[in-house]
């Protein structure tokens, strides 16, 4: 058995950290939990909720200290990028329809395995993935 119990957050990073935030808070009704204004040792970073437990940490930067094509894959740097979970096939239907809404880059649902998969771009430009189990749904 595991000695986890999964992931608590996952850190990224964007030169637009109004626009990230806004763009959960509007397609995933993510709830700011924390935010710290830029300080000579940390950059403006703010902590939003997904639900489930799981965190999203992000961080402000430059756009030229950000390494890494975020649009293209095996140009993203160590990871590649991050899926978030929802309850139910259902779900991520509604969440397509939202992602598209907002104008976002939405791709097709898709069967990976074990699990329904939908890709999107958020506004960085970063490939990011909706998943459920399929038995789930």
């Amino acid at each position: 058995m595991a000695r986890t119990t999964g992931f608590d957050h996952v850190a990224t990073v964007t030169a637009d950290l109004d626009r990230i935030v806004a763009f959960y808070r509007h397609v995933f009704d993510a709830r700011v939990t924390f935010e710290m204004a830029a300080t000579p040792a940390h950059p403006r970073m703010v902590i939003l909720d997904l639900g489930g437990g799981s965190a999203l940490n992000i961080t402000e930067q430059a756009a030229d200290t950000i390494a890494g094509d975020r649009t293209r894959p095996g140009g993203r740097g160590p990871i590649d990028h991050y899926g978030i979970a929802v309850a139910t096939r259902a779900s991520l239907d509604d969440m397509r329809q939202r992602l598209a809404a907002a104008g976002a880059d939405v791709g097709e649902v898709q069967r990976l395995g074990g699990t329904w998969s939908l890709f999107f771009r958020d506004p960085d430009g970063m490939e990011l993935e909706l998943c459920t189990p399929i038995e789930r749904s």
